[in-house]
């Protein structure tokens, strides 16, 4: 039914596409059309359109290049698989089928905002288009550096925007769209921070009655933090060993790095229970804390309006430094993301309250401990368990949303060129195949694809997470942020001090509270960010907002309510009755 649907909902545009025939016969179209054809046939399949379809669609790139052929375009992104698979494969296919001469360079995040802020700060074009986090949302759209797509495509690039790029098909468009209804990036790929699980371990009789003769309760998937709490200290001091080897209940790292503030601003304190209501972010104070007045930022301190030291956030702090060093293997407090990131693959890890879907593909390769014989998986991913701050209608937690971000220091041509590109690589021809190679979907037109359900066993809960309702509870960091960059870059210092022992939570979220309140005061003095421009609250007594309603919540009596587990079958058949 989905793909009658998907066909009579597209028909007025692919007819369009298909009056592009005629050009075919002009002397530069055979050879980008054969390579079109090529391409459809070698690499861009299964689609969620018919050949005939993805020939037109790639009929109207090539003509839509012709002012552009012969140019050099330069791209950068960071390195996950989909962008390897975009640098290597679809870079090399958009130049064969337009004649754009296209580099996509990668590079490790940190180094892509770098270059990103050098750009915008010198006006000097070091590259043609970025593929940028949504994270950056909040800033985009205040500096005035990036060009809004909404505008671009409404003026200058209006003859070179696809008539089916179909923005409402892509499922992260809320989260690249400012305070002001304009869309400043463009969804590339996507993928959501959830719990991960060794349901194979979590079915084994002897271990689910000895979890309910210690708790007295079920061993399953856990709904709120206490359940997570107790399954940690189940595995680690309980269980110990399962066929000879030391297991354990948590994972997490703990070096002093700047992977060590993603892992905060990356919606932990919103797990617990952190910020406002809202979706896809708090309102008006959001999961990093921070306080709006309509659009001006005006404190993150508690005696701001603030949470970002507030007792929800000093709560999922104590609690990170407490599973940290009480569950997961000793190695993990020095490490950092990029060496954390493999180890439950290695099969000695029973769960993870905070793993992103981005390792998916590299958790169900053949031959590892946590991968059957058949190919399906040992372990599944399910929504976040709640702490105990967290009530119905906020966000339970993060979701990467890499879009694409274009920057007016550089030149229109090239821009409107990086355009197409970027077009290409998420295009319905293209979309579904790169979604199946780097599980990272952008479109519900793929998530919900025949090829999707055929590929769902082997994913463990990703294809199911995605066609439910569930999903719209992740979000990346919002528009509350009025520097994406400058402020990150606090959280790893202060979040260390905590996770070393230096200083408390409370200490150290005070520290991290106060730095966030001097930067946007900083930026409130340049005056550079105009009428959203942060503008900080009068200090008031901390009591005064806890008696305001909504964040900051004042400290609970019983952070530990009684641990509660879902069975995970049951859970995707709720999902499946919404």
């Amino acid at each position: 039914m989905f793909e009658n649907n998907y066909k009579t909902r597209h028909s007025m545009a692919i007819a369009a596409l298909l009056a592009l025939s005629g050009l075919s016969g002009a002397a530069w179209a055979d050879a980008y059309e054969d390579a079109a054809k090529k391409w459809i046939d070698a690499e861009f399949q299964p689609s969620t359109l018919s050949k005939e379809q993805q020939l037109a669609e790639l009929k109207w790139f090539i003509k839509a290049a012709e002012p552009f052929r012969g140019m050099e375009i330069n791209v950068a992104s960071e390195t996950i698989a989909t962008h390897e698979y975009e640098a290597k494969v679809l870079a090399k296919a958009f130049s064969e089928i337009t004649g754009i001469k296209l580099k996509h360079d990668l590079m490790q995040e940190g180094d892509v905002v770098e270059k990103l802020q050098t750009q915008m700060q010198s006006g000097k074009n070091i590259y043609d288009g970025w593929v940028n986090d949504s994270d950056l949302i909040g800033t985009h759209f205040r500096y005035g550096k990036a060009v809004s797509i909404t505008d671009m495509m409404a003026n200058e690039g209006k003859d070179v925007t696809s008539p089916t790029l179909d923005l409402n098909d892509f499922i992260g468009i809320s989260f690249t769209t400012g305070p002001d209804k304009k869309i400043y990036q463009l969804p590339d790929q996507q993928f959501a921070n959830l719990y991960w699980f060794r349901a194979d371990w979590f079915e084994k009789p002897e271990l689910k009655a000895k979890f309910k003769e210690i708790y007295g309760y079920e061993l399953g998937v856990p709904v709120n933090w206490s359940a997570y709490e107790d399954i940690a200290e189940f595995f680690s001091k309980h269980v110990k060993e399962i066929d000879g080897k030391r297991v354990y209940g948590h994972m997490d790292y703990g070096k002093k790095d700047p992977s060590l503030g993603w892992r905060f601003t990356d919606a932990w304190f919103s797990m617990a229970g952190g910020g406002d209501k809202g979706l896809p972010n708090g309102l008006p104070v959001d999961e990093w804390g921070i306080r709006v007045d309509g659009c001006r930022p005006v404190g993150s301190s508690v005696t701001r309006g603030g949470d970002t030291n507030g007792p929800a956030a000093v709560y999922a702090t104590q609690k990170y430094v407490d599973w940290l060093h009480q569950y997961a293997p000793p190695e993990a407090q020095g490490m950092t993301f990029s060496e954390a990131g493999p180890v439950p693959a290695q099969g000695n890890i029973a769960q993870q309250i905070f793993w992103y879907t981005a390792f998916t593909a590299d958790m169900t390769k053949p031959g590892l401990p946590v991968v059957n014989a058949d190919g399906t998986p040992k372990w599944r991913m399910a929504p976040s368990p709640k702490g105990p701050y967290w009530e119905e209608g906020m966000k339970l937690g993060y979701q990467d949303t890499g879009s694409w971000t274009f920057l007016k220091s550089t030149p229109e041509k090239q821009r409107l060129a990086a355009w197409l590109y970027a077009q290409f690589v998420t295009a319905k021809t293209v979309s579904l195949k790169k979604t199946l190679v780097g599980l990272t979907p952008i479109r519900e037109s793929d998530i919900n694809s025949l090829a999707m359900t055929e590929a769902a066993p082997k994913l463990g809960g990703l294809v199911e997470f995605y066609r439910s309702p569930a999903r719209l509870q992740w979000s990346p960091t919002g528009t509350n942020v009025p520097d994406y960059p400058r402020l990150a870059q606090l959280w790893w210092q202060f979040i260390a001090e905590a996770a070393s022992g230096e200083k408390t939570p409370q200490e150290a979220l005070d520290g991290l509270a106060k730095a966030q309140d001097t930067m946007m005061a900083r930026i409130e003095r340049s005056g550079v960010q105009g009428e959203c421009g942060p503008k900080l609250n009068e200090e008031r007594d901390a009591q005064y907002w806890f008696d305001q309603p909504g964040a900051p919540k004042p400290k609970l009596a019983n952070e530990k309510p009684k641990g509660e587990t879902v069975n995970y079958e049951e859970l995707v058949k709720s999902w499946q009755k919404k």
